[in-house]
């Protein structure tokens, strides 16, 4: 490898149209020599900004470090792109070998004694510096960061803190890739006997998912939600549905080599060693620390109400259940193979009609549009195909994001379909954010999803659950696209925990609004939209299944919290989370929504754990926000979305998050809104 590589290597220099890294000239095996020549760059850089002789200032050290290690964040943005959206032995391999080396890189410099005196320099005299207030944010979390990541430890310290970071960093690449290959392994092939009851639109999509994996004429069931929930809500086959039930929770915990139970019992052991460490009584109380909600009591003071209300609603839900499974001819008590099925049936008695009726007026490029639509109303935005943008795989679209005066304003794509070589799930990420700091940076945002993909030729129908989570993941992709900051460190998503759901579940409330549906729902073989009788409907039940809900979603954030709000970690970590739910007086019938195996938001990395209930936390803000719209009679007001804009989309990190709030919406709101919403108040 020549000494301009980082200056001519694809990975590295982007030469796509604008400003898209060119995948067509990227080959697996580029990726470790270029990660290796990266990462000695940064390491060069960051001894530069350590060991100047000049007087730190905020350019000479704050901005030097903020605009540091620009290739190896390009490098970095599309390998872990490829790692979860496109992954191969390779990419897996390379995975377990850079993720613990990136910790050690990064504890490196967080632990750099001179460096971190320069940024101490500044902060201690951060009054009189005369500093703009969102240069002041990015200094004050900085050191705070920082401190956080052991500058403050002495040498035998910070060595055991970088040897936990790294082994924690090869724990998570362990704990997704082992996810991943129970996911694409695991297919249960049925014949057209075994389909009765199912929709046609699932019928299709379990053959393609078969073709997919050689066996042409056999309809697959595989563990992709979106195949997984349909089959359990239709299939007659309560035998199969079990099987297939089985094989979805258990997940990471199949025993052989995927199995997760040791790998998470290491990295609950080695968190709580960290916050020991930290000087925090546990982990949770150190990840809360630069949260909205601070401790582990605010957040259970936010859970506990939920999950109670929850538990009551779901008791309620079951002995509905029960009564149709009896009306059916079965005296068998309600499983957790059979909620979804009688929960269609019973959604079917209450409101005449079923996913099956709502499914062929959700067509997935209709929902794209409609997307794209309410964007442009709220925020004066447009979209335009890219059409000679080379992605990591051939199914990535491309669109090129204009202003509302025809200025360029971000780069965003869209992966859309589920595949083998994909982890499950659905995200927003970058590969570059926007910024204004030195040259500036234009925002390069994408999406991944895990829709079923359809045969050649026929529209890819969703559910509405899954065109709540397009809308959803395109409301974190907004927020990285209308980026209005100038550091690097605070731009886009880059904001505490709890309050970074806020915009993409907030966006999630124009998927209902009843113009939107009328133009966007229309039936993919008559074209026509949907009816108002249909509409009606669907809105009526928009809280059926609440309790159902509310409880597979809090049983996971609360058992996450369970396991990182103790000072020591548990033994066992799946006897922990059975005598969890049983403390909690769990619903027999229902699991939660991400069983401790498979919990990737929480053990496939760190970003979630100890904040999985920030969704909640997020839906107490989202539903109010949406309530200011509501209450001028129009959901696209022009001075409520440019508050919006302003204060949430594009404000990024830039101001803490309740005085964001605060001056969008003039007041901080109280879960009410939140427990309407979903049927629970």
């Amino acid at each position: 490898m020549t000494s301009n590589t980082l200056e001519t290597h694809a990975l590295t220099q982007w030469t796509g149209p604008f400003g898209l890294p060119d995948f067509s000239k990227i080959n697996d095996a580029d990726f470790a020599p270029v990660f290796d020549q990266a990462l000695k760059a940064h390491e060069q850089e960051i001894a530069a900004i350590a060991s100047s002789p000049q007087p730190p200032t905020i350019e000479n050290t704050l901005a030097a470090l903020e605009l540091s290690g620009d290739p190896l964040d390009r490098v970095s943005s599309i390998f872990w792109c490829r790692a979860g959206a496109h992954t191969n032995e390779t990419i897996q391999a390379l995975e377990r070998e850079i993720a613990p080396k990136m910790a050690r890189h990064f504890s490196a410099i967080s632990m750099n004694s001179d460096l971190f005196k320069r940024i101490d320099d500044l902060y201690q005299s951060r009054e009189s510096l005369s500093l703009d207030a969102e240069t002041l944010r990015v200094l004050e979390k900085t050191w705070k960061n920082f401190v956080r990541a052991g500058a403050r430890l002495d040498e035998a310290g910070k060595a055991r803190l970088s040897d936990i970071n790294e082994e924690l960093a090869a724990l998570g690449a362990r704990f997704g890739q082992n996810v991943l290959t129970d996911e694409k392994d695991w297919v249960l092939f049925l014949e057209k006997e075994d389909l009765v009851g199912l929709p046609e639109f699932l019928t299709s999509a379990m053959a393609q998912a078969a073709e997919v994996r050689g066996k042409k004429g056999s309809f697959a069931v595989t563990l992709s939600r979106s195949i997984y929930e349909p089959f359990m809500s239709f299939s007659d086959r309560r035998d199969l549905r079990e099987k297939v039930f089985h094989g979805f929770i258990n997940r990471g915990q199949m025993g052989g080599n995927t199995d997760n139970s040791a790998t998470v019992a290491r990295t609950l052991s080695l968190r709580a060693e960290k916050a020991k460490l930290l000087g925090y009584d546990s982990y949770a109380a150190l990840k809360l620390d630069n949260t909205m909600a601070k401790t582990p009591a605010a957040v259970l003071g936010l859970l506990e109400p939920v999950w109670n209300k929850a538990r009551e609603k779901a008791a309620v839900e079951e002995i509905d259940l029960q009564r149709i499974a009896a009306q059916s001819g079965s005296n068998d008590r309600i499983a957790g193979w059979d909620w979804r099925y009688y929960q269609e049936k019973l959604r079917a008695e209450k409101f005449a009609f079923d996913e099956a009726e709502l499914k062929p007026y959700l067509q997935l490029d209709n929902i794209i549009a409609a997307c794209f639509n309410v964007a442009n109303r709220l925020f004066g935005l447009t979209f335009v195909p890219i059409d000679n943008a080379a992605g990591w795989h051939p199914d990535v679209r491309a669109f090129r994001v204009l202003n509302a005066d025809g200025s360029h304003k971000a780069v965003f794509l869209a992966d859309y379909f589920n595949r083998p070589s994909k982890r499950s799930g659905a995200w927003m990420s970058s590969l570059q954010s926007g910024y204004k700091l030195g040259e500036g940076s234009q925002p390069i945002i994408y999406n991944v999803m895990n829709f079923a993909k359809p045969p050649a030729g026929e529209p890819a129908l969703l559910s509405l659950d899954e065109a709540r989570t397009l809308f959803h993941e395109f409301g974190h992709a907004l927020h990285g696209m209308l980026s209005e900051v100038k550091w690097p460190s605070v731009s886009g998503t880059s904001v505490s925990r709890d309050f970074v759901e806020l915009p993409s579940q907030l966006y999630e409330h124009w998927l209902t609004v009843p113009e939107i549906l009328k133009t966007y729902a229309l039936h993919a073989r008559t074209g026509q939209p949907i009816s108002k009788e249909l509409m009606d409907k669907l809105l009526a039940a928009r809280t059926f299944g609440a309790g159902f809900g509310a409880v597979e979603f809090a049983a996971s954030a609360l058992v996450d919290m369970a396991y990182h709000a103790e000072p020591n970690a548990p033994a066992d970590p799946l006897a922990f989370e059975a005598a969890t739910l049983e403390h909690l007086q769990m619903p027999d019938a229902i699991p939660m929504r991400h069983r401790t195996p498979h919990f990737q938001h929480v053990f496939a990395g760190d970003g979630y754990s100890a904040g999985y209930y920030s969704y909640m936390w997020s839906e107490v803000l989202d539903a109010d926000a949406f309530s200011a719209f509501e209450e001028t009679g129009d959901p696209f007001d022009s001075q409520i979305a440019e508050r919006l804009r302003s204060n949430i989309y594009a404000a990024g990190g830039s101001r803490d998050p309740e005085e964001l709030y605060m001056a969008f919406r003039g007041k901080m709101p109280s879960p009410d809104a939140m427990m309407r919403k979903r049927g629970l108040a």
